[in-house]
Parts: structure tokens; C-alpha cells; sequence
């Protein structure tokens, strides 16, 4: 009986001090962060559970759409950037893809140390085939909503995007 005690005499100090307090816990601010989160990765679940059933994965979708859509001569550095992810991490999926002959890495004739990156032949009709059940997900999620609440709330995830790609920071401006 003395622990239960204690731990609520404990929760009454932390919760409203230190936490945040539990009544309308959580704020909607902090609630709209966690739904952005958790909803970005309960639909990367989603994709990489229907692109396992092609032998694709959601990374692998990304990076080769960011190769399709790139530039000519856009290096693997770039597409990392454009991912945004480290480079490492990109080495690794496109070390893969290249194995399973869906992207070439070729030289830059002007910097030996940098790799163009191309998706072949058959990573052309690969990425096809992962965006059509993408989109047809995509569809699906976005059924009955109006094209004007999809266009205003790309705006503001787009701002949000760019407010956290130029840092944020803590410290007084």
C-alpha cells in the first residue's frame, strides 16, 4: 500500500511540473505533431507491407523515384540530399538495386569520386509497377476528400517541411 503511495504522490510532482499535465493531455499543437508522425509511419508500413509482396520495399521506391526524377548526371550524393537521408544509408539500398540490375552507378567524367546514378530498363518498369500500387493506396486513402482540403493541407505540411529544413532553433532571435 505504501508504493501506490508514493507513485501517486510521485505522479502528482511530475505531471503539471515536469510533464505536461494529463488533463487535455495531449495539447493540439503536440497532438498535430504526433498525428504527422505517427501517420507518416503507419503509411510507410502500409507501402513496404504491398511493395514486399513485388520484393520492393518503401526506401527502395523513394530512391529509385528520386533517381527517375532527378536531372541528368545527378550524383548518388544528390539523391541522398534529395531522399533525405545519409549517404551511407542510400549506399546500402543502392547497392541492392544495383545487384538486382534496377540502377547503374556511372562515372562522373569530371570527378572520379562521384557516381551518376540511372535506373535501367527493367528499373523503369519496376518503379512502375510500385507507384501503380502506390497510387492505387494513395487513392484509396484519399477517397471522398475534397481536392481543395488536399491542396490547402499540402501547402501547410509544405510549410512546416521548409521551416524545419532552414533549423529551427531554440535560441532567442
Amino acid at each position: 500500500m505504501t508504493n501506490s503511495i508514493a507513485t501517486m504522490a510521485d505522479d502528482e510532482s511530475i505531471f503539471g511540473t515536469i510533464l505536461p499535465s494529463r488533463e487535455g493531455y495531449p495539447a493540439p499543437e503536440l497532438g498535430l505533431t504526433m498525428s504527422i508522425v505517427l501517420t507518416g509511419r503507419r503509411w510507410r508500413s502500409l507501402l513496404d507491407d504491398k511493395l514486399r509482396e513485388l520484393g520492393h520495399s518503401a526506401s527502395r521506391m523513394e530512391a529509385m523515384s528520386a533517381i527517375a526524377y532527378a536531372p541528368p548526371h545527378t550524383t548518388q550524393i544528390q539523391i541522398a540530399k534529395r531522399v533525405g537521408i545519409e549517404g551511407p544509408t542510400l549506399t546500402r539500398t543502392l547497392d541492392m538495386l544495383e545487384a538486382d540490375g534496377l540502377v547503374e552507378r556511372l562515372p562522373d567524367p569530371s570527378d572520379r569520386r562521384n557516381k551518376h546514378m540511372k535506373l535501367t530498363n527493367a528499373g523503369f518498369t519496376a518503379l512502375g509497377e510500385m507507384l501503380a500500387v502506390t497510387g492505387a493506396l494513395r487513392s484509396k486513402l484519399l477517397e471522398g476528400i475534397p481536392m481543395t482540403e488536399i491542396r490547402s493541407n499540402l501547402g501547410f505540411l509544405s510549410l512546416l517541411m521548409e521551416r524545419i529544413d532552414d533549423g529551427l532553433s531554440l535560441d532567442e532571435d
